[in-house]
Order: structure tokens, then C-alpha cells, then sequence
């Protein structure tokens, strides 16, 4: 009875981790969208300051910002911070553009460990789960569920290893 219900635990661990790991490339690809458009509203809002530092700055946004904060009128001054704000999130934003152009493992390890912290907070409070059935997606499910189902055994066989190891056992004296 026990190694029936081991055998199931074990499936349960590895249809865990399956559904867990399906779950990567959706996360990643949702996050990809907002980072599309959040990049694409902000090309929009420095649209106008471009064409104004095409028509007066040769194309220099910085040197129009420059412009704006040696303005002796406070609104252009404010104006100034507004606009580099804009052109740096433009500029944070192509950055993880491009970063997320790369191979699937890079843009998995992307999101993980670096990604823009207001755009995946963004993603994960509004993800809708899902079950992407592409080769992508069934690979990292398998490789998760595998993963997990062996770390969790492992576990579960050192800990049972421990308990015997320290349980004072009885010995039988031979007559």
C-alpha cells in the first residue's frame, strides 16, 4: 500500500511541475507583449519632442532637453525632466526589446532574474494562466515536472534516510 501511494505521490509531483513548467513561456510571452506596449505608447508620447528636436536640434532629443532646462521659464524647465524621463523609459524599453529577441533559455533566464520589476509586476498580477500546447511549452513543462518530481524524491529519500540513521535501533541479544 505504501509504495502505491509513493508511486502516486510521484505522479502527482511530476503533473505539478508538468503544469508549473507549461506555464514559463506564457509568463514570458505576456511579459514580451506589455514590453511591446509599454514600448510603443512611449515611442508615441516622444513623438512630438522628436519631431521638435528634428526640426530645431538635428535630431538630438538630449539637446533639446538641454534646451528646455537653460530656459529662465519654469514650465520648459519641467518640461525638461518630463521629456528625459520619457527618452530614457524609450531607451530601458528597446533594451528589453532587444534583450528579448534572443533564444527562448535567454529570455526565460531574462525574465527570471532581471526583468523590468513595474512590467513584471504589471504581467503577474494580471497573467491568466493558461496551457499553451506548443513543443515549447510541453518541453519546459516536462523538464519542470521532471525536475521537481526528482528534487522533491530526493528530499523525501534523504529525510527517510536520516530517520533511520538516527532512530536508536533495539538490538537482540543471541542466547
Amino acid at each position: 500500500m505504501i509504495k502505491f501511494c509513493i508511486d502516486y505521490l510521484r505522479l502527482i509531483l511530476f503533473c505539478s511541475g508538468l503544469l508549473i513548467g507549461i506555464q514559463v513561456p506564457a509568463v514570458v510571452d505576456q511579459y514580451e507583449k506589455r514590453i511591446d506596449a509599454h514600448l510603443t505608447e512611449a515611442l508615441q508620447v516622444l513623438a512630438g519632442f522628436k519631431q521638435t528636436a528634428d526640426r530645431y536640434f538635428n535630431g538630438s532629443v538630449e539637446e533639446l532637453v538641454k534646451h528646455y532646462e537653460n530656459s529662465d521659464d519654469p514650465v520648459f524647465n519641467n518640461d525638461a525632466r518630463n521629456i528625459r524621463y520619457i527618452s530614457e523609459r524609450v531607451a530601458a524599453l528597446q533594451g528589453e526589446a532587444l534583450t528579448l529577441a534572443q533564444p527562448a533559455l535567454w529570455r526565460v533566464l531574462h525574465v527570471i532574474t532581471t526583468p523590468d520589476k513595474q512590467i513584471i509586476q504589471q504581467t503577474m498580477q494580471q497573467y491568466s494562466y493558461m496551457i499553451l500546447i506548443d513543443p515549447q511549452a510541453l518541453i519546459w513543462g516536462v523538464i519542470c515536472g521532471f525536475l521537481i518530481a526528482i528534487l522533491l524524491e530526493g528530499i523525501l529519500h534523504f529525510l527517510g534516510f536520516c530517520l533511520l540513521c538516527f532512530t536508536p535501533h533495539k538490538h537482540k541479544k543471541h542466547s
